[in-house]
């Protein structure tokens, strides 16, 4: 059960700040959004505050921000369409009622004969009497149809009525707030339990280990090997590493004192491939420094930004297949892992999520972020937005594919963590 809520709560918070980023960004360029919604499917619980439903959804594998003009959500009113309307005071139409029983006594009737309720915002028919009349359209109006209430969108307000810059940062801001969140929680991580500052000191010498035998004891700080200086511990072992069956010299510091000892590291072999060992544990010193933090933040930020570049640009190349990704199984399975460690690793492993995410939804495919930013490339150089349902049959393929992708990456996840022998 705690591994249930530790999922829904991490993969809920990426999601989450993952919308914000296109939320806030959207509404920076004067876009209306729709919806806020964290989840697929059925909605669960949905909160009105102003032109915004914010709904959390059933499945907790995605979210959206639904925006007006996209997917062709605005309403048209055909030519001889009757319609309800309310007046407001000011003369404008306030409520626009498409159901043709209205139990109110306050509705106008009109047979539309041509309306606008994008740019011209307004509405003209003939009344019960036979006159035609012509009233504006109140910029806030709602239309109700089978009990569902629909903001008028004014082109002002719509995704498509912005430019190609605005637009592509409404897009983009969604992976560029996961690295941002990212960056918080390794900055917490930093705050809280402190900055690795990886010293190397030896944390514990094993059993009859060639440390042990040289004499090295818990606590020594290494300095330098064979007169180099040593600085970090990734020096340290990877000095160790590269000189299998090699006599070294270690210069290390204890109580104070220099000493040097001669230790020769066994030749370990594991998967084809052969290093050196010398029988010690390590655990990094850590300094508590809010600058350090915030340095710390950004460092592994990018430290995984890059890494995980680097594993794609292995699939790419075909050094591991399509059996290595995982998918939320997966994800679950390894959040499972994660949690026997405790908190500070499940924010670890919180923070390289976000910026997997990010990093996958920046990818150039149809469907995801990355293929609508490479449309809006496509129409900043043609000078000219690329034909909508050329478009959106290029987005629909694209996700039908992902789909297909999820299905075969969930199958691998399924027969790898509960069928493996």
């Amino acid at each position: 059960m705690e591994t249930v809520i530790a999922f829904i709560i991490i993969f809920g918070s990426l999601v989450t700040f993952h919308e914000l980023g296109h939320f806030l960004f959207a509404k920076r360029a004067g876009i209306m959004v729709r919806e806020f919604a964290v989840g697929f499917g059925p909605k669960i619980l949905g909160i009105r505050k102003n032109e915004t439903l914010y709904t959390i959804r059933l499945l907790p594998l995605g979210g959206y921000v639904r925006m007006a003009g996209e997917d062709f959500d605005t309403v048209q009113l055909q030519p001889g369409y009757r319609v309800g309307l309310i007046i407001g005071e000011t003369g404008e139409v306030e409520k626009i009622y498409l159901n043709r029983n209205v139990a109110n006594p306050d509705v106008l009737f009109l047979e539309t004969e041509a309306s606008d309720l994008e740019k011209d915002m307004f509405i003209k028919g003939y009344d019960d009497e036979g006159q035609l009349v012509r009233f504006n359209v109140s910029r806030k109006a709602v239309i109700y149809e089978k009990g569902q209430e629909t903001l008028i969108a004014p082109y002002d307000r719509q995704f498509e009525s912005k430019s190609v810059g605005q637009r592509a940062m409404a897009i983009f801001a969604g992976p560029l707030f996961n690295f941002i969140l990212a960056f918080f929680i390794f900055l917490a991580i930093g705050l809280l339990q402190g900055v690795p500052t990886y010293e190397p000191i030896i944390s514990e010498v094993g059993s009859n280990g060639p440390a042990q035998e040289a004499g090295m004891e818990k606590g020594d700080l290494v300095t330098g090997v064979n007169g180099t200086p040593i600085e970090t511990w990734q020096e340290f072992a990877l000095v160790i590493q590269e000189n299998p069956g090699v006599p070294l010299q270690f210069e290390v510091e204890r109580s104070g004192t220099r000493q040097i000892l001669e230790v020769t590291p066994k030749t370990v072999t594991e998967k084809g491939e052969t290093f050196g060992q010398i029988g010690v544990t390590y655990t990094s010193p850590v300094e508590k420094n809010p600058l350090k933090a915030v340095a710390f933040g950004a460092e592994q930020t990018i430290t995984w930004i890059k890494r995980i570049f680097e594993l794609l640009g292995m699939l790419v190349t075909g050094q591991f297949t399509i059996d290595a990704l995982s998918g939320p199984v997966g994800i679950y399975k390894a959040t499972e892992d994660v949690a026997k460690f405790g908190i500070y690793s499940l924010m670890n492993w919180a923070a390289i999520l976000s910026i997997n995410l990010g990093i996958m939804n920046l990818l150039p495919l149809p469907a995801l972020d990355g293929g609508r930013l490479l449309f809006f490339l496509f129409e900043a150089i043609r000078g000219k937005p690329i034909d909508k349902q050329k478009e959106g049959m290029v987005h629909f393929v694209g996700i039908v594919l992902l789909m297909v992708l999820m299905l075969v990456v969930t199958w691998n996840d399924i027969q790898r963590f509960f069928f493996s022998s």
